[in-house]
């Protein structure tokens, strides 16, 4: 009896110490789940590391199965001209898809000031109480807003946030990686038939085939992968759009056409214009130096504020930021 009594005078403590009339099972649920939550969040930024130097060791390596194995080959194979286009076009794209990582791992998305008095009209994100400008969202993984945000790119193995700033060095390291493992995919394609079933080798022979295998199954899966995610962000950009606006967007349009209107994008210029944007390209000479050369020029605007670029052509209507 005695017992009995005891157990229930420290239930009833410890229910007077830790009662809440606001708690139910989701508030429960998520006390639970948060030191997951904090390992997930802290974990992933070491798997950017991780995947960072994952991306360099495999680069280097097919450079150096190209340059030990293939190039010798090419310059016995081809004529002095077609020997000419290869080393100029491969060392072309491997310039741009080394300074365009570099540039995409490098550079700061952007992030909204601090002060509230520099900024005029602009919500306040709830988790890190600070000035949300348009186009801005907050990363869980940063703790940050980030202007124009995309998204926090892991699967590509940038460790960085994708946004105002380093937006178009992203897309174009995908593009032109994906251009070059094509161009590689191909012709170790050829070499590949060619070698398969493979012949009585030599040990140096034998290594030389295992290596254009390797340089062949490596530069086809970048490829696709690649590949898909260079031609959907090349639609999102396109439209006008980001990763994160494209949900935003596609929400509001059905709300909208619920009530028989139509929703038009407020950052969307047209399709040529959209990209001549998001490419910097003010004039025509800019398609030179600034999409087929190494430029670190800065996008349009600030990313506080969306005034009509310089590079639009067709007439715009400012709409009000969604």
């Amino acid at each position: 009896r005695q017992a009995e009594q005891l157990w229930h005078y420290g239930y009833l403590c410890l229910r007077s110490l830790l009662y809440n009339s606001f708690t139910n099972g989701d508030v429960v649920l998520d006390s639970l789940f948060e030191p997951i939550y904090w390992l997930v969040d802290h974990v992933t930024r070491w798997f950017g590391v991780v995947f960072v130097a994952l991306v360099i060791g495999l680069t280097s390596s097919v450079v150096v199965i190209v340059y030990i194995c293939l190039l010798p080959l090419i310059l016995q194979t081809y004529t002095p001209a077609w020997i000419c286009w290869h080393l100029a076009y491969g060392h072309w794209n491997l310039i741009m898809i080394v300074f365009h990582y570099y540039m995409a791992i490098t550079t700061s998305p952007g992030h909204p000031p601090q002060a509230k008095d520099d900024l005029t009209g602009v919500s306040i994100c709830r988790k890190c109480i600070a000035p949300k400008p348009a186009r801005t969202h907050h990363c869980s993984i940063c703790n940050r807003c980030v202007l124009k945000m995309d998204h926090h790119c892991q699967a590509a193995w940038l460790n960085n946030c994708v946004g105002h700033y380093n937006h178009r060095y992203f897309f174009s390291f995908c593009l032109f990686m994906t251009m070059w493992e094509m161009f590689r995919d191909a012709y170790t394609a050829i070499e590949t038939y060619y070698q398969t079933p493979p012949p009585t080798f030599s040990f140096r022979q034998r290594a030389f085939h295992k290596s254009v295998v390797y340089l062949w199954v490596l530069c086809s899966s970048v490829a696709l992968a690649l590949g898909a995610l260079t031609l959907w962000h090349a639609a999102l950009i396109t439209r006008g759009e980001t990763s994160i606006e494209r949900h935003i967007n596609k929400k509001e349009r059905q709300r909208l056409q619920k009530k028989g209107k139509v929703f038009r994008n407020p950052y969307s210029y047209g399709s040529w214009d959209n990209w001549k944007v998001f490419l910097g390209v003010d004039v025509p000479r800019h398609w030179l130096t600034r999409v087929l050369l190494p430029s670190a020029h800065l996008p349009h605007g600030t990313g506080l504020s969306w005034d009509l670029p310089p590079c639009v052509t067709k007439q715009h209507v400012p709409l009000l930021a969604i």
